[in-house]
């Protein structure tokens, strides 16, 4: 297979400095929305990109949760990215929607959120996916698909005779941006980039970048 010769021209739109909102997180949402409609697949998957323990960058799918004044998503804080979140509380987030020729990247730091909300975003799950937080000991070797399966079964009779809570292990991050850049696919690979920066005065100033 030829994979140098793999190539897509970006026609569909373009993004100007005048047509953008002030706000990234305005701004954001406005291509979201239209993401959404355009029906993209797996609209609110983002790539989660941090600090490994070992040095070395780590990067993986994650699910968009809530946007509020970061980006929030959930994990087992004893997983691989939760521990490195705890240690190195930095990270980039990255939306692809080829669908429409867009990108999202994200830079900024990172905190636990509370307690309640993590329960509240808990609660409205799936009772199969609330209790595969308590049954998977995520990003641990173990020995077979039928070890999950056997702790699936055990955790359901548990909770049986028991209310069904958040394990304390299991929770959200939030993303708090100090950059967001928008990307718009343009023809001869002449992309459209817009930055936005906060500044000291916690303002947002906006540029372009070359492609």
């Amino acid at each position: 297979m030829d994979i140098a010769s793999i190539r897509k021209e970006y026609t569909l739109k373009s993004l100007e400095i005048k047509d953008v909102n002030e706000h990234p997180f305005t701004q954001f949402h406005n291509w979201f929305q239209e993401a959404v409609s355009s029906k993209v697949l797996e609209v609110n998957a983002m790539t989660l990109s941090t600090f490994g323990t070992d040095g070395y960058p780590n990067a993986r799918i994650v699910l968009l949760k809530e946007l509020d004044y970061g980006f929030v998503f959930f994990t087992n804080y004893k997983s691989e990215k939760g521990r490195e979140l705890l240690q190195s509380p930095k990270a980039a987030l990255t939306f692809y929607w080829g669908e429409l020729e867009r990108q999202v990247r994200v830079v900024g730091d990172v905190e636990v959120i509370s307690d309640e909300q993590s329960d509240e975003y808990f609660t409205s799950r799936p009772v199969g996916s609330q209790i595969g937080a308590w049954a998977s000991p995520q990003s641990e070797k173990i020995n077979s698909r039928e070890f999950l399966e056997k702790q699936l079964e055990n955790f359901k009779k548990e909770f049986e005779s028991k209310p069904l809570t958040r394990p304390p292990h299991w929770g959200g991050f939030r993303v708090i941006p100090n950059k967001i850049e928008f990307w718009q696919g343009r023809p001869s690979r002449l992309h459209d980039r817009i930055l936005y920066e906060i500044n000291e005065e916690g303002t947002w100033t906006i540029s372009r970048l070359a492609p």
